[in-house]
């Protein structure tokens, strides 16, 4: 068969997505705070035949613009309301078959533990359809709700994540397959030389195990990440199995995937063990005249300070002392701006002003809007595809569940055509659905 295009549903447990025009869209159905409006998008991608449903979370909401969070709370920012993603993906365990459920656990803020027990759990719900986004957390807001003055600095975060992981693969496999044996007639629960002790002492953590939970479905969640960092890349690189990632064209797409399967490969993995996923946004209409409409219908109810906030909150940095129209040149090179930020600005392209970059980032967060009738979108996606933009596609919605709906019933049908894409599930499981192949015991 030749290489198949992977797909993605992104969704916040919350008011909006990448798309903050998402809550105040006419078409949007329904509320958050319901599990009707979760399982209407979950349902709908599996009838599209999609590998996964993947929830984003964040835990506090942001206070870095201005040191307000007036404006995130009135007017609806991205970390402005959060349900907790994991009791959400339970649910949806009972409404889905073969869709893959991913959840968003911080390596800074929780123990080793706390995910290696959710996450199996939910393997075993869902008969080996877990998936764990693993983040280090963004900013001070997330770190003072926790008792933390500060927010713990970026690459030692990723140092802290290096050996969370470690101890999660440690209590994942603490189970060998077959240890577990519920032999009633015999009285035996589990053989005890299949149950091996995890006794972990490193510079984060000490952990004596074993996990009290068997073996799961899969081993273990698939691992999926999204940092693009240096650091971040690397952290991908040595555990990932997806990465999400957000490139506004084709040659940045190709060389972010070409760089991180080379690390990938110097980690000792094949390249084809990481999937690059990236994220589009697609309006879809009868014409491309109708979904340009769309698309601007759209963008007008996103509020640009609400980007600002986002953007600000993202960077752990207060950009409410810049006018508009600052170039981002500029404020990567002004004196207050910390190196990490500076360096982030310049990667956004220094030819905006900072104005731009907010409105960008109230309709979008930066992901690329594809505009056309399914036909189109789907060559568009196919053009990426193809030229090794990608593995596949992160589907970030505008409304909901309508981008999914149209998604799936315009879109796929021509990816079908074009052989880039399943007919049916082939597996039962998010490993098969992604082709890692069985994990060694």
């Amino acid at each position: 068969m030749s290489r198949q295009i992977h797909l993605a549903g992104f969704l916040l447990a919350g008011l909006v997505v990448h798309s903050h025009a998402a809550w105040r869209h006419p078409e949007t159905q329904g509320n958050f705070l319901e599990p009707e409006y979760y399982a209407r998008s979950a349902k709908v991608l599996e009838e599209g035949l999609f590998d996964l449903l993947f929830f984003a979370d964040r835990f506090a909401i942001g206070d870095q613009l201005g040191g307000s969070r007036e404006l995130a709370l009135r007017h609806g920012a991205q970390d402005a309301t959060r349900l907790d993603p994991l009791p959400i993906l339970s649910y949806l365990v009972g409404q889905t078959r073969r869709l893959g459920l991913g959840v968003t656990r911080s390596t800074t803020y929780y123990e080793p533990v706390h995910v290696a027990r959710s996450l199996a759990t939910l393997d075993h719900l869902s008969r080996g359809r877990a998936a764990w986004n693993i983040v280090t957390s963004m900013n001070d807001s997330e770190g003072r709700l926790f008792g933390k003055d500060r927010h713990l600095e970026h690459d030692l975060r990723y140092d802290r994540a290096d050996e969370f992981v470690e101890i999660a693969l440690k209590l994942w496999s603490s189970w060998a397959p077959g240890a577990l044996k519920l032999d009633r007639e015999q009285g035996i629960l589990a053989d005890p030389a299949g149950v091996r002790d995890v006794a972990h002492r490193g510079e984060w953590f000490r952990v004596e195990g074993p996990l009290n939970i068997p073996r799961s479905p899969q081993g273990r969640p698939v691992l999926i990440q999204a940092g693009s960092s240096g650091r971040g890349r690397r952290f991908g690189a040595r555990w990932a199995e997806a990465i999400f990632s957000i490139h506004g064209n084709l040659p940045a797409m190709r060389a972010f995937r070409d760089d991180v399967r080379q690390q990938v490969v110097a980690q000792g993995r094949a390249a084809e063990q990481c999937k690059i996923l990236t994220a589009v946004m697609p309006f879809i209409g009868g014409s491309e005249a109708e979904a340009r409409a769309k698309r601007d219908r759209h963008n007008a109810l996103a509020h640009p300070q609400i980007g600002l906030a986002t953007l600000s909150a993202q960077l752990n940095f207060d950009f409410s002392a810049f006018a508009p129209d600052s170039r981002l040149e500029n404020i990567a090179a002004h004196p207050e701006t910390p190196p990490a930020v500076a360096e982030k600005l310049r990667s956004l392209g220094v030819s905006l002003n900072l104005g731009e970059l907010a409105q960008t980032f109230a309709s979008s967060v930066r992901v690329p809007q594809l505009v056309g009738t399914g036909a189109q979108i789907a060559e568009q996606l196919a053009e990426l595809f193809n030229a090794g933009g990608c593995d596949g596609f992160v589907i970030s919605p505008g409304y909901l569940p309508g981008s999914f709906a149209e998604f799936a019933e315009s879109v796929v049908p021509h990816l079908q055509r074009l052989g880039l894409y399943r007919r049916a599930y082939e597996g039962t499981t998010l490993r098969e659905h992604l082709g890692l192949g069985p994990l060694e015991a």
